[in-house]
């Protein structure tokens, strides 16, 4: 019904029109074409004023009207330290195209009124004045000279890289349809190598995996830095154009494929400060900036506030692909300590990944981190058990030692657990263990004794071989005799193959 009278109205409409036209015309017919003419020509000067006017107004009106939400005044003030030039460049460059703007709409309407068609008057042509052209040359010239100026000025301070002894957080940013892919290096402070041809689906940038300043990388699914602390953020792509945008703190910069960018900023806004700014209070205690109080959700009054719910973002500047609206990724500016405390939490990607895969370069290699961790694990392990009084926690198993198929042979990284039960041996001289073999039922029961038995053996040579006095060691083979799980199950097979030892004396 609303479309059918919105139709209605407007043939209607076109009717007034044209009929409009006809009694102009029966006008012009009686009282003659000039004289109509003169009092069109009057009507539509008059008209051009009062558009002049109304267009100015509504304007300067809406401008401020939406300062804080389409021009970032107000609470939106830049959140990083170059920010507040950037600012300042474009309310100079804003304050003189507003006065031009205002001059010349004054001129054009003013104009349109002062010399409409009148009779008896008569054009006059101005082909050339140097003194007009020398004014309206010599002013845009020397204020676009202090423009381009200011705004060299403020991109050579925005664009400067981190100098070599600089201290830097330093980031990577890949984007991609339709996402970033953030990347943060580890406790090395170093991001590794990468390489195009790398990318699968468990490397999705491609990183160089016998690079090992690519070992303590990381992932995160949000870009969370610390406040005061200068960022220098790598920015690529791995399909088309994209633009890694941070609009609070003034960031704008392509992700070229091919072609790596970069951009150097300093937090100075925690997000939590951001939130208080936008939830500001009057003198008087209402809100300074309404908006931001209402509801998240219109439906439910109770629902958290927006000033409460504000978060930074990235955000793709670029329109690259139809789902480009998925690229915005959470940002979270935070104190030093929240952020160390965040960095603690988060897993290498190798680690959580790679590591032991088809994919990994150092199966047989235990990196510094992966020792001091497995150590401090197992000698945790062994102060429980004896301090406990119960028979059965005196028995540990040797989870990282193994051995060759079908032989009893160790393998490289079984090394590094039994040097940590020589640490223990040597730390508790009182202590004497019993080595205990154990094989699943898969075979002969004779030969799975006979196996059991020579891989406690090899174990027992390893210790002594490190110092440990062969009083304190013995070495039994269980074979399938004494199973911790099924043996209908891999999983359960896999258990059941085990190396152990006993506190025997402590």
């Amino acid at each position: 019904m609303t479309v059918l009278l919105a139709i209605l109205c407007i043939i209607l409409l076109a009717i007034i029109v044209v009929q409009i036209g006809r009694v102009n015309e029966l006008a012009a017919k009686i009282r003659g074409e000039e004289e109509i003419q003169l009092v069109a020509n009057r009507r539509h000067g008059a008209f051009s004023l009062a558009f002049m006017i109304l267009f100015l107004l509504a304007s300067i009106i809406s401008a401020w009207y939406y300062k804080d939400t389409m021009l970032w005044y107000g609470p939106h003030t830049a959140a990083s330290e170059h920010g507040g030039s950037l600012d300042y460049m474009f309310n100079i460059t804003l304050f003189f195209t507003g006065i031009v703007f205002v001059i010349t709409q004054i001129l054009l309407f003013y104009f349109a009124w002062k010399y409409r068609g009148e009779k008896g008057r008569k054009a006059v042509f101005m082909p050339h004045d140097n003194r007009l052209e020398v004014v309206w040359t010599a002013i845009p010239a020397v204020v676009m000279t202090f423009l381009v100026v200011g705004g060299l000025d403020a991109w050579n301070e925005v664009m400067a890289d981190v100098g070599p002894d600089e201290e830097a957080i330093e980031v990577e940013a890949t984007g991609f349809q339709f996402a970033w892919q953030l990347r943060y290096p580890g406790p090395d402070g170093l991001l590794g190598a990468k390489d195009f041809e790398q990318i699968t689906a468990t490397n999705p940038l491609g990183q160089d995996w016998t690079d090992k300043k690519n070992i303590d990388d990381f992932h995160p699914s949000e870009l969370v830095l610390p406040v005061g602390k200068k960022v220098r953020v790598r920015i690529t792509a791995r399909d088309v154009l994209h633009n890694f945008y941070l609009p609070h703190f003034r960031v704008k910069m392509d992700a070229v494929p091919g072609m790596p960018t970069y951009f150097v900023f300093t937090p100075t806004i925690t997000t939590e400060e951001y939130r208080q700014r936008l939830g500001a209070l009057k003198a008087d205690g209402t809100p300074k900036y309404p908006e931001w109080h209402e509801p998240v959700d219109p439906n439910d009054p109770e629902s958290p506030k927006k000033y409460e719910n504000f978060n930074y973002e990235l955000a793709c500047a670029e329109l690259c692909g139809s789902g480009h609206y998925a690229m915005r990724r959470l940002v979270r500016i935070v104190s030093e300590g929240e952020y160390e405390a965040w960095l603690g939490q988060q897993q290498s990607y190798y680690m959580s990944t790679i590591r032991n895969t088809d994919a990994d370069p150092w199966k047989d290699v235990l990196f510094d981190s992966e020792i001091k961790e497995r150590a401090a694990e197992f000698n945790d392990r062994v102060t429980k058990a004896l301090s406990s009084e119960s028979a059965a926690d005196k028995v540990l198993a040797l989870e990282h030692v193994s051995y060759q198929p079908g032989s009893a042979e160790l393998t490289a990284l079984s090394r590094y657990q039994l040097d940590n039960l020589v640490t223990v041996m040597n730390n508790y001289p009182n202590m004497v263990i019993e080595i205990g073999g154990h094989t699943d039922n898969t075979g002969d029961a004779a030969a799975n004794l006979q196996l059991s038995q020579e891989r406690a053996r090899k174990v027992y040579d390893y210790l002594a071989g490190k110092g440990v006095a062969g009083a304190r060691l013995s070495a039994v083979g269980y074979g399938q005799t004494r199973p911790i799980d099924t043996n209908d199950t891999p999983e359960g097979r896999e258990k059941n193959r085990r190396t152990e030892f006993r506190i025997v004396a402590q």
